[in-house]
């Protein structure tokens, strides 16, 4: 076999081409989507749920993602398989319309909504076991001897804020409301997020619904090893500068206009931060 290992010159400067070895992620399958989550229920605090109990019409400020929960499980009988499941946690700032004293106020409504979305996507096999260096094992360390991972693949999902479709208030839950979990199992890591603790709504409770539509992008991928033409790399030819001693209004002058700051599709909602 032909030693690959050489350093030629490319174009006359020292710049070496190898045949390396390297270890990536290789995407085995990938979907992407749009869900709409009809009439999803709004989990509240004991505020939250009051104010909502007393008030006819709510409407939505923001709704941002701020957490999401995802795992993946082989199909049995389906070799190469794998569900993977996404549960998102919206927060959503409200407003509430209520009665107070014969006369209409608007009062600031904060809860968090659940959706849930599962995709089957190929993985393939793993047949390794894998074990990885943490940096803490060595000479005189008290860590036990690494455990291998296990042989399933790694699920990615990419989304971005929910769309907010509808928002409403109804009397009693109905059947056809959109729920996945109850308020103890939202993570304290989302819930920290509202002025208080999240509750259940009772049977005698209004509840908030909200309908909401997701683009997402889900992808399957495992390790492996590859090689590939890589350039050794070069020292740049740009020498940095400094500008201390420069007059301000010059050194602004020199800059480019930001465009895309101010144009209206890209304006950025306020709210979550």
């Amino acid at each position: 076999m032909a030693d690959n290992r050489g350093c030629p010159n490319v174009g006359g400067n020292s710049i070496g081409r190898d045949t390396v070895c390297i270890d990536v992620n290789r995407v085995l399958d990938s979907c992407r989507d749009k869900d709409c989550f009809e009439d999803t229920k709004v989990y509240l605090t004991n505020c939250g749920q009051d104010i909502i109990n007393r008030s006819c019409s709510a409407r939505v400020k923001d709704a941002c993602l701020t957490g999401a929960d995802v795992t993946i499980e082989p199909i049995q009988f389906n070799r190469g398989f794998y569900t993977v499941r996404c549960r998102y946690y919206v927060k959503c700032y409200c407003e509430a319309c209520t009665n107070v004293g014969g006369q209409n106020k608007i009062c600031p409504v904060e809860g968090i909504a659940v959706c849930e979305k599962k995709a089957i996507l190929y993985g393939g096999d793993g047949c390794v076991n894998i074990f990885r260096s943490d940096g803490m094992s060595g000479f005189c360390t008290n860590n036990d001897q690494g455990e291998a991972t296990n042989n399933l693949p790694t699920a990615i999902v990419e989304t971005v804020d929910p769309v907010v479709l509808d928002i409403k208030i109804v009397d009693k839950p109905r059947e056809c409301c959109y729920c996945c979990c109850c308020a103890a199992e939202v993570p304290d890591a989302v819930s920290c997020g509202v002025s208080g603790a999240l509750v259940d709504p009772t049977d005698d409770d209004r509840n908030l619904l909200i309908t909401l539509g997701f683009f997402s992008v889900i992808r399957v991928v495992r390790p492996g090893q590859y090689l590939v033409n890589a350039a050794e790399y070069s020292v740049p030819d740009k020498v940095c500068k400094t500008c201390d001693n420069e007059n301000p209004c010059d050194l602004f002058e020199r800059m480019a206009f930001p465009v895309a700051e101010f144009t209206p599709c890209n304006t950025k909602q306020l709210g979550c931060t």
